[in-house]
Formats: C-alpha cells, sequence, structure tokens
C-alpha cells in the first residue's frame, strides 16, 4: 500500500483538504469538556506510535503534535536532531529506514524542504511537515478551521497577507487556491522570497494571488487579515528587515480599513509593535489563541488522513 505523506498543500487535493478540516472540527466537538489528555472515545491510533524530530524550536508544534497523538490514543517520542545520530552525520536516509522500523509515523520540523523530501522518500511510514523554510501546511489547517468556526462555512474568502513572503504565506497561497479564495500579498518588492514556483502553480489553476506594495489599499474589503513575525528563526539581518517591513505592520487603521467582520489571524509567536499592534492582536478581532489551540485538532485530522481514516 502506499504510504500518505503530509509534506505539502500543493500535493492535496481540494477534497483531502475539506475532510481533513472536517473530521478536525468533528474531533473537536466531540470531546468539548473533555481534560486534555484524555483519549478520544474511539482512540483510533491506540498503540501507534509518532516521532517528533526538531531541527527548529518550537511551542505550539511541539505541544501540539505530543497532545494530539495522546487524544488519537497512541504515543509520541520527542527529540531535537542534536540527540540523534542525525546531527552526528548520519544520513537522512539511514534515519528514514531505522524509524521506519520503530514508530508508525513522523513529524520534522526543519529548515530545507528537501530534507522533508528526502525523509519521506525512504520512510515506509508516513512523514508529516511541521515546518520547513518552504511550508508550513499544519498551521493554514489550523486556520482553516478557525476560520470557518468564526465564519460558519468555508466559502470563498477575500484574504489578505501582511509582510514578507515566507513559508507561511505559501502555506496559504496553496491553500487559497484549492478552496477559490481570493488571496492579496501586501509585500514589500525585495521581500517576496522565493514565491516565483508556488505563484506559478497557483496561476496554472486560474487562482494567481494579486502582489501589493500597497498594505492600506490592499486591506479594503479583507475579511481575513494574516500575519507572521517579521524576523524569522536563523535571520540575522533583523534592524533592517523591522525598518523595511514597518510599513506592512497591522494597526488598528488596517483593520478600519477590512471588512467590519475582518478576522485577525498569526501564527505566533507574535512580536506587538513590530508586525502588529498589541491593540489589534489582543483586540476583539483576533482569534490568534483558537487558531493557536487548533493546532491539536487539525494537526489529529492530518494523522488520520494520512492513515487512511479519513473519509473524503
Amino acid at each position: 500500500m502506499r504510504v500518505k505523506h503530509f509534506l505539502d498543500l500543493a500535493d492535496i487535493t481540494e477534497a483531502d483538504l475539506r475532510a481533513m478540516l472536517a473530521e478536525g472540527r468533528r474531533r473537536k466537538a466531540a470531546r468539548a469538556g473533555a481534560p486534555k489528555g484524555a483519549a478520544d472515545a474511539d482512540a483510533p491510533l491506540k498503540d501507534h506510535l509518532l516521532a517528533l524530530i526538531f531541527e527548529k524550536n518550537s511551542t505550539r508544534t511541539r505541544f501540539s503534535f505530543d497532545v494530539a497523538m495522546r487524544q488519537l490514543g497512541g504515543g509520541s517520542i520527542v527529540v531535537s536532531a542534536s540527540d540523534m545520530q542525525l546531527g552526528r552525520g548520519e544520513t537522512i536516509a539511514d534515519t528514514a529506514r531505522v524509524l521506519s522500523r520503530y514508530v508508525d509515523a513522523m513529524m520534522l520540523r526543519t529548515g530545507p524542504h528537501e530534507k522533508l523530501v528526502e525523509l519521506a522518500g525512504h520512510a515506509s511510514v508516513p512523514v508529516l511537515n511541521g515546518l520547513t523554510d518552504f511550508s508550513h501546511p499544519c498551521q493554514i489547517l489550523a486556520d482553516l478551521m478557525t476560520v470557518e468556526e468564526r465564519f460558519g462555512d468555508l466559502q470563498p474568502r477575500r484574504a489578505l497577507w501582511c509582510g514578507d513572503g515566507n513559508n507561511v504565506a505559501v502555506s496559504w497561497i496553496q491553500a487559497c487556491a484549492l478552496l477559490g479564495w481570493e488571496l492579496t500579498l501586501a509585500c514589500p518588492e525585495g521581500y517576496r522570497g522565493d514565491l516565483g514556483p508556488v505563484l506559478a502553480w497557483a496561476e496554472a489553476r486560474g487562482r494567481a494571488p494579486a502582489l501589493s506594495s500597497d498594505l492600506s489599499a490592499a486591506a479594503t474589503g479583507a475579511e481575513i487579515v494574516i500575519a507572521d513575525t517579521f524576523v524569522s528563526m536563523g535571520q540575522d539581518d533583523a534592524e533592517a528587515r523591522l525598518a523595511d517591513l514597518a510599513p506592512f505592520a497591522v494597526t488598528a487603521d488596517v483593520m478600519a480599513r477590512a471588512a467590519p467582520n475582518a478576522l485577525f489571524l498569526h501564527c505566533l509567536p507574535a512580536h506587538r509593535g513590530e508586525e502588529v499592534s498589541a491593540e489589534v492582536i489582543d483586540g476583539p478581532q483576533s482569534a490568534v489563541w483558537d487558531e493557536a489551540e487548533n493546532r491539536v485538532h487539525a494537526q489529529k485530522a492530518a494523522l488520520l488522513w494520512c492513515f487512511g481514516k479519513v473519509a473524503l
């Protein structure tokens, strides 16, 4: 049987995406009021083990995947690359082959996307993307779940990305293309990263996002306003980035130009006074805490999808 990996939203269909979101919503509702460490009633991954491998620091990814596996009835083993021979020169291929004998699935949070693809290529168990420099699909599953909770559906929306063209922006481009949403990327010219391939992918589907260098104009009528930190892990040009990206910060003025019921999303961690004002992230239009919570439920759905336990 072909192993199903969850590496990138571009690899799945709209039906897959909607099925995972429906599964996440169903499981969240079914355990309302239950202790967070209690397993779901059906414990669909009872006795299954997930390896959580971190080459980059994490709060939400680490906790949410661990909690997700416990709620699904399984368990997890959490390691950093420096804890393993992977950090001492063992190949990714050999690591994949060995861990496939020990665990039922793996999650990798790393830098180069190629590492994730290589791990999946040599693993005989499902591999999930906990974040790479290219994309962050698990985050967008949680984001979309939050949007659906707040608006009541996943009908086409007008979304606005504010900041540089990073990995979260890539996954938003892919999600909007799959769902037929209108997306505008408000990014300064020098901060559109390596968006060329994903923009071409979206354009081939007739769903290319708009690009704008004017945040105020782009914000008009937006229903979902999304930001991310202006300085990510491993970037050493913080002063220049903060200065160049300052005009793309989400402030109360930006939200005032958006739709009256506009929602603010942020994958966290946030830096108040940089990419978003405290007034916005701590205000009534912010859904960031629901968004963070939904990482657990969305990732449960992704895990179950990998094991063929999500109905399409």
